[in-house]
């Protein structure tokens, strides 16, 4: 008889574990998190310290991250004027678990 089989419940992903890596896990979410969480940077600083990213993908990223409130964009006045990205303290509280999944990606990945 396969009487486990008939009472099996299906096993389902932890909610927001799915809406963090349905966000971080979005091309460039995380490593633009990772990188700002170091410091400050405009946007010619974080293309050169993302290397692979186009502009209009950061640009997106960027108000992506903005809007979810992960990033704090603040125009400067100049001249010349500049726009500088900040991480917020949900950005920050981040830090652990990124510094656990570079680890993790160190230790088990291969290149």
């Amino acid at each position: 008889m396969q009487k486990d089989a008939e009472h099996h419940e299906p096993r389902a992903c932890d909610a927001g574990l799915s809406r963090a890596f349905s966000f971080l896990g979005k091309r460039w979410n995380g490593v633009l998190i990772g990188t700002l969480v170091q410091g400050p940077a405009g946007f010619s600083e974080l293309k050169r310290a993302v290397a692979g990213i186009s502009d209009s993908v950061l640009s997106e990223r960027l108000t992506e991250l903005t809007a979810a409130g992960l990033v704090e964009r603040t125009v400067e006045d100049g001249p010349p004027i500049t726009v500088v990205y900040r991480a917020t303290a949900a950005s920050e509280a981040l830090i652990p678990a990124l510094d656990a999944i570079a680890v993790w990606a160190r230790d088990n990945l291969t290149d």
